[in-house]
């Protein structure tokens, strides 16, 4: 785990930063509120643990503005602030757990490795369609071959997407039209035509193994040579 804590005691801080960092972790530690905010928006984190009463901005406001940011990241509330009210506030705010000081180390590590798998869960799965050394990821609409990412239009990659999942088998303009325009062509256009070229240059030009072929009066086939 990758962890953020934002803590004003150096000693506090130090024994939860050793301790984890003993523990597989790799910790980064702001002193006050608004380095907390500025490292937590400009870095990536697995957990972020906050104490409440910090210099510039408290525990409380610093998770509901990274909230407020889109952030969502779990964030673990560390504080001797401990009545039902302050951790009322404290969920409020946007944390995900509270743990009130004194602590024991262990508890700290178990709840934090539970924020981890929640948000692991959480996380959209890996959804890639592959062929050859072409990958189309449909999470980030990014097509890569050969490692390297390629530039597509929605509707190119859209048409990509078609062949891909039907890789292997011819498809024909009328197939194309209806799936992936959701209209019927007129028979003359070459609209699709123009566009599975414009694929070919993006994916097919600079790679010796060709994958978009043409079944001349049938269609087209994505496929390895």
């Amino acid at each position: 785990m990758k962890i953020l804590v934002v803590e004003d005691e150096p000693k506090l801080a130090e024994f939860v930063k050793k301790g984890l960092e003993e523990n597989a972790c790799t910790v980064d530690v702001a002193y006050d509120g608004q380095i907390g905010k500025n490292m937590a928006l400009s870095n990536s984190y697995d957990v972020l643990i906050l104490d409440v009463n910090l210099p510039k901005i408290n525990g409380f406001d610093l998770a509901h503005q990274l909230r407020t940011e889109q952030m969502s990241t779990p964030i673990l509330l560390l504080t001797a602030m401990g009545s039902i009210n302050d951790k009322l506030i404290g969920f409020e705010s946007g944390a995900d757990d509270y743990l009130v000081k004194p602590f024991e180390f262990r508890e700290l590590l178990a709840r934090l490795r539970a924020l981890q798998r929640r948000s692991n869960d959480l996380m959209p799965q890996q959804n890639i369609l592959k062929i050859a050394d072409l990958e189309l990821d449909l999470n980030e609409k990014v097509a890569r071959r050969g490692g390297h990412n390629i530039e597509l239009t929605a509707r190119e990659f859209a048409l990509l997407e078609y062949l891909i999942r039907n890789r292997g088998r011819v498809v024909s303009r009328i197939d194309i039209s209806e799936k992936v325009w959701d209209i019927h062509f007129d028979t003359g256009t070459n609209t699709i035509d123009v566009y599975i070229n414009f694929l070919r240059k993006k994916i097919d030009k600079d790679f010796n193994t060709k994958l978009i072929h043409t079944v001349v009066g049938m269609g087209y086939i994505l496929k390895e040579e």
